[in-house]
């Protein structure tokens, strides 16, 4: 039996039109993608992202479980803040890239990706048991809804309590705290997946609902829309953030994908061994960025070419920025020709398109 978001009904209402995401019936656009992308620039969208893995590391050896698991160190995150980290596995290859929070000295929340949230949860299991610490898979107990864009601040702001409203202005970026929003417990972080200020609210799947239809008023009368998964996926990229499965897989490993700074080689982990010494290769491909010259966009599996007939990368990503207005990508590419400024060429359906290299992020909030 298929997962399904506790706000299938609510998307439903909306007319959303639905794609299935590792397994999930989500919700791709509910009108026009381009104008969801837009409103979320300019004002704010709401996304339904349950099908996100929600996952509990408890117990008196917690930190030192995922300092363990992971390739960041969890021990040295303060309560209350969150850091992005990497699953690898014993050749350094990604199993997933994901969030994790300190909720207490003893509570940790680890935010995996849909397709690799049951994977995650099964290696946290294996890779804790030597440890005084439980794991306890809350993904398919647990709602997320996010709210991003400029107006996210005064549309959260707007539904809590009135001595809440200091706490929601003063929460810094990658910072969680409890917060009673719409009436409703939740656990409320200034994190996203689009470029622009936003929170992610986790709450029980009993209160979704309710959550979301609050939620949902407020971003309304702001000017915002509810937006799906297909804005997401290009809010993502010009702000030239990974995908797992396009940027990121088992195949890749932290230092191709420009992640080095998130492993820390100075304690013990899954996978250390094998990081050590490919830390101290030369790298044959790294991710960069590409930005086209004309209206045609790459996409995800495009070669890359340089000179003559010669293919020196391949697109992981890429769409005609909506934002921006020409065409960015995401490609691995020879370390050779990284250097930005360098021209390429993609092959775009049988036709060779002028691109450069050019740093990412392609977009950054003002």
């Amino acid at each position: 039996m298929k997962p399904t978001s506790p706000l299938l009904d609510e998307h439903r209402a909306l007319a959303a039109s639905f794609t299935d995401f590792a397994g999930w019936e989500m919700p791709l656009k509910y009108g026009s993608e381009l104008a969801e992308h837009r409103a979320v620039r300019a004002v704010a969208g709401l996304f339904d992202l349950s099908h996100m893995g929600e996952i509990a590391v408890t117990g008196p050896q917690s930190a030192a479980a995922l300092d363990f698991a992971l390739a960041g160190e969890a021990s040295k995150i303060g309560v209350g803040r969150a850091k992005y980290s990497l699953m690898c596995d014993a050749d350094g290859g990604v199993i997933d890239d994901l969030v994790v929070y300190r909720l207490g000295d003893e509570h940790f929340l680890v935010v995996a990706n849909a397709a690799n949230a049951p994977t995650v949860a099964r290696e946290l299991i294996s890779r804790t048991a030597q440890f005084d610490a439980r794991v306890d898979d809350q993904s398919l107990a647990t709602a997320l809804i996010a709210v991003q864009g400029p107006a996210s601040e005064a549309i959260v702001s707007s539904l809590v309590p009135a001595d809440q409203r200091a706490t929601v202005a003063d929460l810094k970026y990658y910072a969680v705290t409890e917060a009673r929003v719409g009436g409703i417990d939740v656990l409320l972080a200034r994190t996203g997946y689009t470029g622009e200020d936003g929170f992610e609210l986790y709450v029980p799947n009993a209160h979704a609902v309710a959550l979301w239809q609050a939620l949902l008023t407020a971003t309304t009368e702001a000017g915002g829309v509810p937006a799906g998964l297909a804005c997401r996926d290009t809010l993502r990229l010009e702000a030239g953030m990974a995908l797992y499965g396009h940027e990121l897989n088992l195949t890749t490993n932290p230092y191709q994908a420009g992640l080095g700074k998130v492993v820390r080689l100075g304690k013990d982990f899954v996978g250390r061994e094998a990081l050590q010494e490919l830390s101290q290769q030369a790298v044959p491909q790294v991710l960069v960025g590409l930005r086209g010259d004309t209206r045609r966009a790459a996409r995800a599996g495009y070669t890359v070419h340089h000179g003559d007939d010669a293919v020196v990368g391949t697109v992981t990503s890429g769409t005609l920025s909506p934002t921006l207005g020409y065409p960015v990508a995401l490609a691995y590419l020879d370390s050779a020709l990284a250097e930005p400024g360098t021209k390429v060429q993609v092959d775009v359906r049988g036709r060779r398109e002028p691109f450069e290299v050019t740093p990412a992020p392609f977009y950054r909030r003002s």
